[in-house]
């Protein structure tokens, strides 16, 4: 878990310094918007790590992480005085975070209370470990991890719209119209492996909670089934792909392959590795078959393009 953190950190100094320097400058309307923006991610996190600290739900970040990228592309939209690729972004954001804003909250996340509602069950295994005994240390990760940096995080991952402000010049063509495409197909296998799991664990809670026998495809107490048989978390798959189709609108609108907004998508796969990581070690140990899972089923690409 560290030395993902390390790994993380590293990237986001390393990456936008040689991207300052490598890349060209921005021009004083997206400054602007830029400057604007990180000062509202700010205090995001500032409310976020306060209300977490006094509530002891860390799951606060989790809460906005759907909401947040809409508001950021929307405003980048209007300051590029609604250009129609802008738009199509903003629009496409909106869709992806209506769907997992609905899938978080029929998890239970949201509340009346906003402060409440089901936390992530990996911050409570976190704090079980021997580096957080100490309580100030855990508000330390709490504030550095969960809030500054995962809100940067989003930011970041949102700025190829600030970047595609650049190409105005580029109007949309079929290389635009492709990206919508793949964009909406992963958008929808995102949709339907996050429905089979919750249908299976839906059903699986429903009959135990009966007293009724488990079915044979229950018992082993996690999805293998779907799209959850070809891929081990086929929803990161869908998600890492949706903003990676994000960025090539930036590539679409500069005609440059490689540009410094890249860096939020960079810093994602790093964090999917490192989530998808530390989820699975905590299934291996409370389900017995998941080792089996692992050894059979690829991670994020499914066995035609991975070994």
């Amino acid at each position: 878990m560290l030395k993902t953190i390390v790994i993380l950190l590293l990237t986001l100094v390393v990456v936008p310094i040689s991207a300052y320097y490598f890349d060209s400058p921005l021009d004083s309307v997206q400054l602007e918007v830029l400057k604007n923006t990180a000062a509202l991610m700010l205090l995001v996190a500032i409310a976020c790590f306060i209300i977490g600290e006094l509530s002891g739900n860390n799951s606060q970040v989790d809460k906005i992480w759907s909401i947040l990228p809409i508001i950021y592309v929307w405003q980048f939209a209007r300051a590029s005085e609604f250009d129609p690729r802008i738009i199509v972004m903003a629009v496409l954001t909106t869709f992806w975070g209506v769907r997992l804003t609905y899938n978080f909250a029929r998890r239970g996340a949201y509340s009346i209370k906003f402060w409440e509602g089901e936390e992530d069950y990996r911050w409570a295994e976190l704090r079980k470990m021997p580096l957080f005994n100490k309580r100030w240390k855990w508000s330390l990760f709490n504030f550095g991890f969960i809030c500054l940096y995962q809100n940067t995080l989003i930011l970041l991952f949102t700025l190829p719209a600030l970047v595609a402000m650049k190409g105005t010049a580029h109007k949309m063509d079929w290389f635009d119209l492709v990206l919508i495409l793949f964009f909406l197909v992963a958008l929808y296998v995102e949709t339907r492996a996050d429905q089979q799991q919750f249908d299976f664990h839906t059903t699986k809670n429903r009959v135990k909670n009966a007293g009724l026998n488990l079915p044979v495809r229950y018992q082993r107490g996690f999805t293998w089934e779907g799209l959850w048989a070809k891929v081990r978390h086929p929803n990161y798959t869908a998600e890492q792909s949706i903003w990676l189709i994000f960025y090539l609108f930036s590539v679409s609108a500069t005609g440059q392959w490689i540009n410094w907004s890249i860096t939020g998508f960079l810093l994602l796969l790093l964090l999917f590795q490192g989530s998808s990581d530390f989820s699975e070690s905590i299934s291996a140990q409370k389900y017995p078959e998941y080792k089996e899972y692992q050894k059979q089923v690829p991670r994020f690409l499914p066995k035609l393009f991975s070994k």
